[in-house]
């Protein structure tokens, strides 16, 4: 029988027996490529078809002003991986591999415990294996398609469905290898890389779901050719949509291989892209589907981002590459119930600042060096100074970028060839510096360096400052240089 001696008993043994240590969130890090931050349902445009990210987004705390800190795939990776600017993390072009000594975002979490897994698209421009950058299971470009192609074989597709050729940028026009006829990749939905991916993500959840782990998982789209299924090849009518206007003023920067595309081969473009980042987010809604499954949402971090934006005929372009918003402003989204609130930040945030707010929400430890600051007291409620500007480059080009809330400045040293394709008339047309008042000209395209010198001054110290706070070889920058000429110095790729 119990008695009250034994219950009090009982009690008083169970309130002196050690606590059991709450176990710290598991990080699901969701990441995009070429996601311009302006294809969003929850940012305002009603023709993205969004709905999972427009979830996440209400579940959490969405950030509507954050910039890559470059825009190009390899650098923009490696720098919100490191928490460092491209320049001090040694990869500023798009071939070059992250050294394996530098910190990572990854070694900081197995150094906390964490068990560390990547699935997809990482960049690191070398072959996986074990341990690399901090991961204990790792699938990256080469492995996926390597396994998606071993293991999954696809159907036949009829003949009266037309697919899209063999991906070839810069080789065919750029109508067919953008997928201006918005035709679908050969497979359909359940026989897609992303699909494959997705089955790898839900088996590693699986698998660990009763560890503390950190998963990345990375997906190609909306990246050209913009790939989606066969099952969405009617999904979008590219009518819907209005290429931008381009004007005179754009005439000496548009890439020679966009001149000859036709409006209607414009609005292709477009409906194919918004098509394939409906698939990515249907592909993202898979994998959370998962989470919530395993009962493993309430004490997980989700990050979702992309590694930059992308024009679509702003300017003439449908790339990224170059310092217009639609190339540098990109989704970023946090949800961890009970820990990050509802709601939409519109200071300004910067790629450096993801490693160091998922160490801080995660209780990991800060990376040795961090260019970034934690995003934290935003998702706390809490105050904090915003930043007054963002800062990002393109040292393909040895240009550099400076935005803020009015003004956009970029310069460019203009004597780099480009080796990315995108070629103008004059590829080395010798230094230049724009100016634009994004108040009175939000499309960016009336230059008015010339009438508002104190602006520009300012902007170029702030741009300096930028790089002789974080550049490795400030110690040699030559004495003596003007603004200008210290700049054209610092924009100079160095990559090893």
């Amino acid at each position: 029988m119990l008695t009250r001696r034994t219950m009090l008993t009982t009690a008083g043994a169970a309130s002196l027996a050690p606590a059991q240590p709450a176990r710290k969130p598991n990080f699901l890090f969701l990441i995009a490529d070429d996601h311009a931050g302006y294809v969003l349902g929850c940012d305002g445009n009603p023709l993205a078809l969004t709905p999972n990210i427009d979830r996440l987004a209400s579940e959490g705390t969405r950030f509507a002003a954050h910039h890559c800190n470059s825009p190009v795939c390899t650098p923009s990776r490696q720098c919100f991986f490191t928490g460092q600017l491209p320049h001090m993390a040694g990869v500023t072009r798009l071939p070059t591999p992250l050294s394996d000594q530098k910190p990572t975002l990854a070694k900081q979490l197995k150094k906390a415990g964490y068990f560390t897994g990547v699935i997809g698209k990482m960049h690191f421009n070398r072959p996986a294996a074990p341990g690399l950058h901090g991961f204990d299971y790792m699938v990256t470009e080469r492995e996926l398609a390597q396994q998606w192609t071993r293991e999954i074989k696809p159907r036949p597709i009829p003949p009266d469905i037309r697919t899209k050729p063999q991906w070839r940028p810069f080789k065919d026009p750029a109508n067919i290898w953008l997928n201006a006829e918005k035709l679908p990749f050969p497979r359909y939905e359940e026989e897609m890389k992303a699909a494959f991916q997705v089955k790898l993500a839900e088996s590693f959840l699986d698998q660990n779901k009763d560890k503390q782990f950190a998963l990345w998982v990375s997906f190609h789209e909306p990246h050209s050719p913009y790939d989606f299924p066969v099952e969405d090849r009617s999904r979008i009518d590219p009518k819907k949509f209005t290429a931008p206007r381009v004007g005179p003023e754009d005439a000496w920067q548009v890439p020679k291989i966009f001149r000859e595309l036709s409006n209607e081969q414009k609005q292709g473009i477009i409906a194919s892209y918004y098509t394939s980042a409906a698939y990515l987010d249907r592909n993202l809604g898979r994998v959370l589907d998962k989470l919530k499954q395993l009962g493993l949402d309430d004490n997980t971090l989700v990050v979702y981002t992309a590694d930059h934006g992308y024009s679509l005929g702003q300017h003439g372009r449908f790339e990224k590459h170059c310092g217009y918003d639609p190339a540098l402003r990109v989704p970023l989204v946090m949800r961890m119930p009970g820990r990050v609130r509802k709601g939409v930040i519109r200071d300004f945030t910067e790629h450096i600042d993801l490693a160091p707010t998922v160490l801080d929400l995660l209780a990991a430890g800060p990376l040795p060096l961090q260019h970034g600051r934690s995003l934290r007291p935003y998702t706390e409620a809490k105050r904090i100074e915003g930043r007054d500007h963002i800062f990002s480059e393109y040292l393909e080009n040895e240009e550099a970028f400076v935005r803020t809330k009015k003004w956009k400045f970029i310069f460019c040293s203009g004597k780099r060839a480009r080796g990315d394709g995108y070629d103008i008339d004059n590829p080395t047309p010798g230094r230049y510096i724009r100016l634009y008042d994004l108040e009175k000209d939000p499309g960016e395209f009336t230059d008015v360096s010339r009438t508002n010198p104190k602006v520009v001054a300012q902007l170029e110290g702030l741009m300096l400052d930028r790089f002789r706070k974080t550049h490795p070889d400030v110690q040699s920058e030559p004495g003596n240089l003007n603004r200008e000429d210290a700049l054209a110095w610092y924009v100079r790729p160095r990559d090893v």
